[in-house]
C-alpha cells in the first residue's frame, strides 16, 4: 500500500499564490506563447518541415527518377537518421529538463529561462530556412536540417518547463483549470490559423504571395522563417505581463550549481518519493498515457490514409477539423475542470480515448465516414486530457518547486516516448494489417489509465470552489 500523501498548503480559493498577476491581460499574455508555439508544433515538428526533409527532395534526383526499391530505400535511411537525431534530443531533454527547472526554483526566475529558451528556438527555426534541397550537397542540407530540429526540440522542451511553471503565476486555486485549457486550445486554433495563412499564401499555390515558389524548397523555407517570426512575436507578451515570484531577486543569488542541482534533484526525487509518493506514480502514469495521446495524431494521418482510404487534401482537411476540434473540446473541458477536478476529467477523457480507439478499429474498412465519426471523437478527448494533465501537476506540485516538478513531467514524457511507437508497429507486424495498430494505441492508453485508477493523490488536487471575491 502506498503511504498517505503529505497535505500540501491548501490555497483559500478566493486568493492567489504570492505575486499572482490579478486580471484578463496576463492570462491572455500567457496563453499567447501557446498560441505562438504552434508554429513549432504544428508547422516544424508534425505537416510541414519534417515532413519536407524525409520526402524526396533531398533525394538524388536520379534515384528518384529510377524509383522502385532504391527510393525507398532512400526514404527510410532518411527517415531512421531523423528518428536517431530526435532521439538524441530527447535523452539530453531527459537529462536537463530536470536540472534547467530546479536552478529555475532556486533563483525564482522563470521568466528569464522562459526568454533565453524561447529565443534560441525561434533563432533555430529561422536558421532552418538555410536549409535547402541542393543536388550537390543533400546529405549536408538533410543533416543540416535534422541538427537544426533536434537543437530546437531541445530548447522549445526547457522552454515548455519554465512556461508551464509560470501557470500559478497567472491562474487562481480555483482557475487552474480553465486557464490551463484555454492555453492548449489557443495552441490548437493558433496552429489552424498559421496552417491555413502558409497553405494559402505560399505552400498550395504555383506561385503565392511575392512571387515564391516551390523552386529550391522556396516555399517550405519561407514558410519556416514565417513561423519563427510568428512565434517570436506571441512569446513577447508572457515576457512583459506574467511577473515572477516576489522574491526572485534574493532567490537569484541562491541559485544552484550544475553538480549541486543534480544532487538536489537526486534528494527531491527522493523526499518527493518519501513524503508524497502518489505524485511520482501520476508523473509515471501520465507518461505513458501521455505518449498514447501523441500516438493518436503522429499515426492518425497513417491509418485514414492506409486504412479508411483518404487520399492525400481528405488528410490535410481531416487535420485542420480534427484541430478545431481539439481545441474547442479543450477551452470548454477547462471550465469543467475547475468544477469536477482534473483527476475525473482525465479518467474520463481515457475512458473514450479507449472506447472511440476500440471503435475505430471495428470500423475499419467501413469507408471515410466511419474515420470521420472515430477521428473527431479521439479529437475530443486528446486535449483535455493533456490539459488536464497540466492542472492537476500545477495543483499538487510543491510550492517553490514547480519548474522542478515540470522538468521531471518533461523527463517521464520523453522516457515513454517510444511505447506509443513500439506498439503501433509491433500490432501491424504480428498481425500483417495495419488496422491492428490501432489497438496499439488502445493499449498504452489503456495501460496509462490503469496506472493512474489506484493513485491516492494529494487534497490539493481536488477542485476548489472560487469564493466570493474571486474577480475571475
Amino acid at each position: 500500500m502506498h503511504p498517505d500523501p503529505v497535505p500540501l498548503p491548501a490555497p483559500v480559493a478566493a486568493e492567489a499564490a504570492p505575486g499572482t498577476r490579478r486580471g484578463r491581460w496576463p492570462v491572455v499574455a500567457w496563453s499567447l506563447w501557446d498560441w505562438g508555439s504552434a508554429a513549432f508544433n504544428a508547422v516544424i515538428t508534425t505537416f510541414v518541415f519534417t515532413r519536407w526533409l524525409t520526402s524526396d527532395a533531398f533525394v538524388d534526383p536520379a534515384v528518384v527518377a529510377a524509383g522502385g526499391d532504391a527510393l525507398d530505400a532512400a526514404l527510410a535511411e532518411h527517415s531512421t537518421w531523423l528518428g536517431w537525431g530526435l532521439t538524441a534530443a530527447g535523452v539530453l531533454i531527459a537529462l536537463t529538463a530536470p536540472l534547467a527547472g530546479t536552478r529555475a526554483d532556486g533563483s525564482g526566475r522563470r521568466r528569464r529561462g522562459l526568454a533565453v529558451q524561447t529565443a534560441v528556438t525561434v533563432a533555430l527555426c529561422a536558421a532552418m530556412a538555410l536549409v535547402r534541397p541542393d543536388p550537390d550537397s543533400l546529405t549536408a542540407n538533410l543533416l543540416l536540417g535534422i541538427a537544426l530540429l533536434a537543437a530546437a526540440n531541445v530548447t522549445f522542451e526547457l522552454g515548455s518547463v519554465h512556461y508551464n511553471a509560470l501557470l500559478p503565476r497567472v491562474a487562481t486555486p480555483a482557475t487552474l483549470g480553465r486557464i490551463s485549457g484555454l492555453g492548449w486550445g489557443a495552441g490548437y486554433v493558433g496552429g489552424i490559423v498559421l496552417l491555413l495563412i502558409l497553405f494559402v499564401g505560399f505552400i498550395n499555390p504555383e506561385v503565392g504571395w511575392f512571387g515564391v515558389t516551390g523552386d529550391d524548397g522556396q516555399n517550405i523555407r519561407v514558410a519556416v522563417l514565417v513561423s519563427a517570426l510568428w512565434f517570436g512575436a506571441f512569446a513577447v507578451p508572457v515576457l512583459l505581463a506574467v511577473p515572477d515570484a516576489p522574491d526572485a531577486g534574493t532567490a537569484a543569488r541562491r541559485r544552484p550549481g550544475v553538480v549541486e542541482a543534480y544532487r538536489r534533484i537526486v534528494a527531491d526525487v527522493r523526499d518527493l518519493w518519501r513524503t508524497s509518493r502518489s505524485t511520482v506514480l501520476f508523473l509515471l502514469a501520465s507518461a505513458v498515457y501521455r505518449d498514447g495521446l501523441a500516438g493518436v495524431f503522429t499515426f492518425g494521418a497513417v491509418i485514414a490514409s492506409g486504412t479508411f482510404g483518404f487520399s492525400a487534401s481528405e488528410v490535410v482537411v481531416f487535420a485542420i477539423a480534427a484541430n478545431v476540434v481539439a481545441g474547442v473540446s479543450t477551452v470548454l473541458a477547462g471550465l469543467l475542470d475547475d468544477r469536477v477536478g482534473p483527476r475525473a476529467l482525465i479518467v474520463g477523457s481515457l475512458v473514450g480515448l479507449v472506447v472511440a480507439g476500440v471503435s475505430t478499429f471495428a470500423l475499419a474498412g467501413a469507408g471515410t465516414s466511419a474515420f470521420w465519426v472515430c477521428g473527431l471523437l479521439l479529437c475530443v478527448f486528446v486535449g483535455p486530457a493533456q490539459s488536464a494533465s497540466r492542472s492537476l501537476l500545477t495543483r499538487v506540485a510543491p510550492d517553490g518547486r514547480e519548474s522542478q516538478i515540470f522538468g521531471l513531467y518533461a523527463t517521464t514524457g520523453r522516457a515513454a516516448s517510444f511505447l506509443a511507437p513500439m506498439a503501433f508497429a509491433t500490432f501491424v507486424a504480428v498481425s500483417g494489417s495495419q488496422r491492428w495498430g490501432i489497438l496499439g494505441l488502445v493499449l498504452v492508453i489503456g495501460i496509462g489509465l490503469a496506472a493512474l485508477l489506484p493513485l491516492r493523490l494529494p487534497a490539493s488536487a481536488s477542485p476548489v470552489r472560487p469564493g466570493p471575491r474571486d474577480p475571475r
